[in-house]
């Protein structure tokens, strides 16, 4: 990649592979998913980015069906505007190609070539000072009302065929009734408001629209988002509309709660509706068919494990075993044995030969969870494993053949990794030859209520307890959490709300003592304490750390592993705190 125009710092253009929150926050940025890998791209503030596989554009990607320089984004605080720049094989948004400009939504996804691109951008979408301005600013100020007491919107999407938008808006002005608002998106849809409806309401007034519609000759589908289930913020609502339309039939309504897909990955099952989500799992199919590398950048609890099993299962070695090896989990002095196997007498303790993890997975594949946790001298023997297919046992001298399929995992950034000495560079080469990256749950507005809704469903079923639901107040609970521990804090916290209620409707206030908020104001200082009365500081850290591993611990039913994770503690450590501080884990 060339230097990017004088007006875009390199810096932010930078790839950050690794997704932390820390790096993204709640920043605009593209989700680009290639041939062979997927990769995340900040945007700036503003200024110009041409996009094309040339040498002179600012985001290159490898796809010999893209032009040299194919499109330009056009990124203001106001949004960003694509505009195609005369490509051979064209550009499309969410299906549709692109003449001229086009202003794109969080959410969209733009096809060039073989690469798929989809944009990022939290919060209140951003639009042209048109009806449709008026409508997302409506829509805004529709929820805020929600969120004080007020009734909830419905938002419809219409998806035309052979009609254009401002047609089918004149249609649908004179139908419409009370605060009900409707606006032309600027391209094949029209999307219609209706404040104060409930979700049967809403659904009975979008059939009887596109009865008129009909009647008119104007043939559409329509997609239906209520807050606060299908979403929280109007960009969220505005994309579940968009999706159900887009994936429903001609003169029919489908409910963005249904517009998700389902993979059954035989002993796991994997939900989808976001869009990068979406994509990254047809990429993932792709990569099944080939014996390449893989590794898979996300944040701890964001799905690693199941995009691993996704790529073993879409693979021809799927009648084999997948073997998963938590890294951080591996004892430090047994690791190589635990890996690679020993003959009996290696070491003390050895009495008997042992077939190693790889060794056992041959015809499979082999997770590595969290590969950064890997010392340096095991690196240099895995990376000898992947280039010749080989093992050597701990205390034997000869070599056994392997087949194996490895696929591994990082919440870190391995290339700053690399720099700072702590991971191999010849290792990470020969790991990154595919590359995927996982959108934390916080960036996935569209997967929280469905995923909050299916583990507490899966939690109830198995305890034979009947069903429970969550109320509008939970909702945006939820979608207020910042979710540090990812999908993972959220079936915890489903599967504790599923043991502990009665319901038959979990409220807010159940969720406000599993959930905390770490961008609320802080509490009010304590009174000063009577002098003599202090506590040393050593012992408050103390009490702290013993509540804390002891709600970790209540959360995931005793699971050491999952406990650790989710207050993002080392498990060697974590297991040495329990000795410490007197704690035991309560079997399952």
């Amino acid at each position: 990649m060339v230097d990017p125009p004088p007006s875009i710092p390199r810096e932010t253009l930078a790839t950050e592979h690794a997704g932390t929150r820390l790096e993204l926050g709640e920043r605009r940025y593209l989700a680009v998913f290639e041939a062979s890998s997927s990769r995340v791209v900040p945007l700036p503030e503003s200024g110009e980015l041409l996009v094309g596989r040339g040498d002179d554009v600012a985001i290159r990607v490898r796809d010999a069906k893209v032009s040299r320089q194919h499109v330009r984004l056009t990124v203001s605080p106001n949004g960003v505007v694509l505009t195609d720049l005369g490509s051979q094989n064209g550009s499309f948004v969410n299906g549709e190609r692109v003449t001229g400009s086009r202003l794109l939504l969080s959410g969209d996804l733009v096809d060039l070539g073989s690469t798929s691109i989809v944009l990022h951008a939290r919060g209140a979408p951003s639009a042209p000072p048109d009806a449709f301005r008026r409508l997302c600013d409506k829509l805004a100020h529709e929820i805020d009302r929600a969120e004080r007491g007020g009734k909830a919107p419905g938002l419809t999407a219409f998806e035309l065929a052979n009609t254009e938008a401002t047609e089918a808006e004149a249609a649908l002005e004179p139908e419409l009734v009370g605060l009900e608002q409707a606006a032309c998106d600027g391209h094949s849809r029209v999307v219609v408001l209706m404040p104060d409806a409930s979700p049967e309401t809403a659904a009975a007034r979008t059939r009887d629209l596109l009865a008129q519609l009909g009647a008119r000759g104007i043939s559409a589908r329509a997609g239906l988002a209520s807050y606060p289930g299908d979403g929280c913020e109007p960009d969220a609502l505005l994309a579940a509309a968009r999706r159900a339309a887009s994936e429903g039939e001609a003169g029919a309504l489908r409910n963005a709660d249904s517009a998700f897909r389902e993979l059954d990955l035989g002993d796991a099952r994997v939900l989808l509706a976001d869009s990068a989500m979406l994509e990254l799992y047809a990429l993932i199919e792709r990569l099944a068919q080939s014996d390449i590398p893989v590794l898979i950048h996300g944040e701890t609890g964001s799905g690693k494990e199941l995009a691993a099993r996704a790529l073993h299962f879409f693979s021809s070695r799927r009648q084999s075993r997948l073997v998963a090896i938590n890294c951080a989990a591996l004892p430090e002095s047994l690791i190589e044995s635990e890996l690679f196997g020993h003959e009996r007498g290696a070491f003390t303790g050895a009495t008997g030969t042992k077939v190693g993890l790889l060794e056992s997975a041959s015809g499979g594949s082999v997770f590595f969870d969290e590969i950064a946790e890997l010392p340096l001298g095991t690196q240099a023997k895995l990376l000898r494993t992947l280039d010749t297919g080989r093992i050597v046992r701990v205390g034997d001298v000869n070599e056994r053949p392997i087949d194996v399929r490895l696929v591994a995992a990082t919440h870190r950034h391995l290339e700053r990794e690399v720099a700072a000495g702590r991971f191999r560079q010849d290792l990470y080469f020969r790991l990154s030859g595919a590359t995927l990256w996982l959108p934390p749950l916080a960036h996935r507005p569209r997967e929280l209520s469905l995923l909050a809704r299916r583990f507490l469903e899966l939690a109830r079923a198995r305890l034979g307890r009947p069903a429970l639901s969550l109320s509008d107040d939970a909702l945006r609970a939820l979608s207020q959490h910042s979710w540090p521990g990812n999908v993972r804090e959220l079936k915890n916290v489903m599967e504790f709300l599923a043991a502990t209620e009665d319901g038959p409707v979990i409220q807010a206030r159940q969720l406000s003592l599993r959930l905390t908020h770490p961008d609320a104001e802080p509490p009010e200082p304590p009174a000063k304490a009577p002098a003599g009365t202090f506590r040393s500081l050593e012992e408050e850290v103390r009490d702290l750390e013993r509540m804390r591993i002891t709600e970790a611990l209540a959360a995931t039913g005793g699971n050491q592993t999952r406990a650790a994770e989710l207050i993002q503690m080392p498990l060697r450590t974590f297991v040495s705190r329990l000795t410490e501080l007197g704690l035991r884990a309560k079997k399952r």
